[in-house]
């Protein structure tokens, strides 16, 4: 029986929830098997121009109301949150490896980080998703197997040529320490090197039941997301929702997406962002409504008319401040909004144009299951 660590699952309740796992190492050190026929990449990373690490939020205020520049610079929290799902596969998958996955297989072993006894299984030709893939790895909790779930903590479903995958993780049956606070969260990341899509690679990643937090201590946090991350050469453009069921301004109106489109350069390490407000309830796709109808500027400036019907253009800037379209940002964050504050910016902004986030209704009510 052998031990394995698989990651430390930490959460922060600052207002969002987030995940981490440790530093990205990923070469072949000593230990590592060559032949393995695990995939070595199932994940596409995302520039730090986007992704705000969540040590930042530490000393993050909690606070019951968002103006433009705050809406723009949460939304790299939120994208953080699925860039590191895709960190987390990395991890798994590196110390998966470790223990010379070269063929189908069963190991059993005590988990380093809850003490319990895990099954891994490796299977040639599992079905999953309408399709038969060349490989499928199953973890499970031993004590767990019995119950409604399966006892399952993790799935991967893979190709080796071209490589393309579907990894889902459920981490209370990975951790039982994190059994409380991430009882029924889920999440699933699918990845393609074919480079279909118009893409080199890319990921989606899902995100959904993260657990209810009171909306007294946070009132914009997250539930679910999906997010699209491709990579074109230096170019990396993501799209996507996530989904506050507790979000609101200044009315009664509660429970808002953040959908946006992004486009960022890695060698310059600066993107565009468009961001939309819908309602979650907002059954819809396509730029017109979701980032044009419910732009910043617009879901803002109807907040402040129906508190304050005769505001004050004082009133009106305060609030309105930086909501202009698009976001601009760099490694240190959001810059501006509205016009573009260099050249390099120019690229990007033409890139987000042929981008769309997803429906949002379809994204509040987002569910995840293994095969």
């Amino acid at each position: 029986m052998k031990k394995l660590s698989y990651f430390s699952f930490v959460v922060f309740l600052l207002g969002i929830l987030f995940f981490t796992a440790c530093e990205n190492t990923f070469d072949n050190g000593p230990g590592l098997d060559d032949n393995t026929i695990l995939p070595d990449q199932l994940s596409v990373d995302i520039p730090t121009a986007l992704s705000q690490d969540v040590s930042a939020l530490k000393s993050a205020p909690v606070v019951d109301t968002l103006k433009g520049r705050e809406i723009y610079g949460h939304l790299r929290f939120f994208i953080h949150t699925g860039d590191h799902a895709g960190h987390l596969v990395k991890h798994i998958i590196y110390a998966i490896r470790r223990y010379n996955i070269d063929q189908v297989k069963t190991v059993t072993y005590e988990s380093e980080d809850d003490g319990r006894i895990k099954n891994l299984v490796v299977v040639e030709a599992p079905e999953f998703d309408g399709r038969t893939w060349e490989y499928g790895l199953t973890i499970t909790d031993a004590e767990s197997e019995g119950e409604p779930d399966g006892g399952i903590g993790m799935q991967i479903f893979w190709n080796k040529s071209p490589k393309e995958g579907v990894t889902l993780i459920k981490p209370s049956n990975l951790d039982f320490t994190n059994e409380r606070e991430m009882a029924q969260a889920m999440f699933r990341i699918d990845y393609s090197g074919a480079g279909e899509l118009g893409y080199d690679h890319h990921m989606i990643v899902s995100i959904a039941d993260l657990p209810d937090i009171d909306p007294l201590l946070a009132p914009f946090a997250m539930d679910g997301m999906k997010m699209f991350v491709g990579q074109k050469g230096d170019h990396v453009d993501v799209y996507g929702n996530s989904s506050h069921p507790n979000a609101k301004f200044l009315t009664e109106k509660v429970g808002y997406n953040w959908a946006f489109v992004a486009s960022a350069s890695r060698e310059d390490d600066v993107a565009v962002v468009e961001l939309g407000l819908p309602l979650s309830t907002v059954d819809a796709e396509g730029r017109a409504v979701l980032l044009e109808e419910y732009s910043i500027y617009n879901v803002l400036y109807n907040e402040v008319k129906t508190v304050w019907p005769n505001a004050s253009d004082e009133i009106l800037n305060a609030w309105l401040t930086n909501t202009e379209a698009p976001g601009f940002f760099n490694k240190h964050g959001f810059i501006k909004g509205g016009e573009a504050p260099g050249d390099e910016f120019l690229p990007l902004m033409e890139r987000i144009l042929g981008l769309a986030p997803y429906n949002p209704k379809a994204i509040a009510n987002l569910e995840i299951n293994f095969n």
